[in-house]
């Protein structure tokens, strides 16, 4: 256990030493330039979730020729992980089209299905819900929207490096509880890389995450919520609520621009967060409002665990409480504000 302590502590100190090589060269390479859609105010170096993508894939590697992980978990990880982090990189130098990302994006979701043996049931607490072949699809869906949903919630300072932290903390902590220390590992080791690159990222930011980071980020924590699935640890629904405050604002806003006949797929300045900070909330308040709904979301995600008989109750609880903050925020900042005249 110690070895594997260090392991993770190194990872974070590696992270850091990496996050700062990578501002360096984004200094002169790779600045995001804000225009109208940006919460930021000044051109500041974007691309640091390369160091997490380093950190994360060579360290979930070595935890395979260790034997701490599987070698399927490891390429299911490693292999679609890689992937996704490239065609990051090179959307973060140049606009990819759509289509491209959506190709990779898919390809990488059926290598991890593939590896992982696919989605064979979902557990909803006291039962589970047999999902036969429905299940590597809705999968795969599942992987692809994750890797969106945090893409597009990597908007402010801090943001999703600190969900990466709590989530993959705590889920690793329950983890640890059933005795997968193997996944356990990786949910601390994706942690640790965040840990090491929050310094740099946070309010005000010197370095922004990048593609390369946010995609690969919901891709491992996808993967992570459906081993975890598969092998009656903890189930991926916890891990859904685990990261709610982030997949409950990107539904909610893709579904009501797509209501409103916007194009979702471009960028914009609409989901939650971007309007608390429009309201005048700066980038640490509304980062750590986050991080104190995540603490409430992982209190009912313990309860759902430790009691599976309250697991729904669980799940509408916090489904209750984000429902609430979001209209809270709708009053304040409306999204689609009433045209005059």
């Amino acid at each position: 256990m110690i070895e594997r302590m260090v392991f993770i502590g190194a990872a974070a100190i590696l992270s850091w030493l990496l996050a700062s090589r990578v501002r360096l060269y984004a200094l002169d390479r790779l600045l995001d330039i804000p225009n109208e859609r940006s919460s930021h105010s000044s051109p500041t170096p974007r691309g640091g979730g390369l160091a997490i993508a380093v950190t994360t894939l060579g360290g979930i590697l070595l935890a395979a020729m260790w034997r701490w992980i599987s070698w399927d978990l490891a390429i299911a990880l490693s292999g679609g992980g890689a992937m996704i982090a490239a065609v990051g990189w090179i959307d973060d130098h140049r606009d990819l089209p759509a289509l491209t990302r959506f190709a990779v994006q898919f390809i990488s979701a059926g290598w991890a299905m593939f590896w992982l043996g696919g989605l064979r049931s979902l557990s909803v607490g006291f039962a589970d819900v047999n999902l036969g072949i429905f299940g590597t699809v809705l999968g795969v869906i599942g992987i692809v929207w994750a890797i969106n949903l945090y893409n597009f919630v990597d908007g402010i300072d801090g943001l999703a490096a600190g969900e990466a932290i709590s989530t993959g903390v705590i889920g690793g902590l329950l983890l640890l509880q059933t005795g997968n220390t193997g996944l356990a590992m990786v949910a601390f080791l994706i942690a640790a890389a965040n840990a090491g690159f929050l310094p740099l990222n946070w309010a005000p930011a010197k370095l922004f995450m990048g593609d390369v980071g946010s995609g690969l980020l919901g891709y491992l924590f996808a993967l992570i919520a459906v081993a975890s699935e598969n092998v009656k640890a903890v189930p991926l629904l916890l891990w859904v609520l685990l990261l709610g405050a982030f997949v409950f604002d990107a539904t909610v806003t893709l579904c009501r621009r797509i209501a409103h006949g916007e194009r979702w797929y471009h960028a914009h300045h609409s989901h939650a967060y971007q309007r608390m900070v429009q309201a005048g909330s700066s980038h640490a308040t509304v980062s750590s409002m986050i991080l104190a709904i995540n603490v409430v979301l992982a209190v009912l995600a313990i309860i759902a665990w430790l009691r599976p008989t309250l697991f729904l109750v669980s799940m509408g609880a916090g489904a209750i409480l984000l429902s609430i903050i979001y209209l809270s925020v709708e009053r304040i900042r409306p999204m689609h504000a009433p045209s005059r005249g």
